[in-house]
């Protein structure tokens, strides 16, 4: 067992005691999430199978806010930005735009990247050293930023 599903498990034992339905409630549908995917792929989840599902779980919620935002239900916004802080405390420390921005530079130096055809290769060099602790999207704006 993963060592983030079992401090998953002991988080909703100690919810359920605290009597923090909102919590419980979240940190059950995130442990129901990450169950589902085990038994999807048969087998016991490593940590980073983990932080994959829990990544999933807190862009869905970062998603809703927005359209809940746009929407104008501020009381649903701040109901799924509340269940984001606490998926976000199994998840990595995330890394900033800066910290991003010196990974992009440096991969661009080592490999002699000159032009934006070759944004692909920079890519697949930057994702998976920032996969779980930085969003993707927001990947591919820095990358461009860098070769203009």
């Amino acid at each position: 067992m993963s060592e983030i599903l079992r401090q998953l498990t002991e988080d909703i034992k100690t919810a359920m005691k605290a009597r923090e339905m909102e919590k419980l409630s979240t940190l059950r549908m995130v442990n129901a999430a990450v169950k589902n995917h085990a038994i999807e792929v048969q087998r016991d989840l490593e940590d980073q199978d983990a932080i994959d599902v829990l990544t999933k779980e807190a862009k869905k919620r970062r998603q809703a806010a927005d359209a809940y935002e746009e929407a104008g239900r501020a009381e649903l916004a701040e109901k799924e930005r509340a269940e984001l802080v606490w998926i976000q405390a199994y998840l990595p420390k995330q890394l900033t735009d800066e910290e991003v921005g010196a990974i992009i530079d440096e991969i661009i130096a080592e490999q002699g990247i000159e032009s934006r055809r070759q944004m692909g290769q920079v890519m697949g060099a930057v994702m998976p050293r920032v996969k779980g602790r930085f969003d993707g999207s927001r990947v591919k704006d820095l990358v461009l930023a860098r070769l203009d």
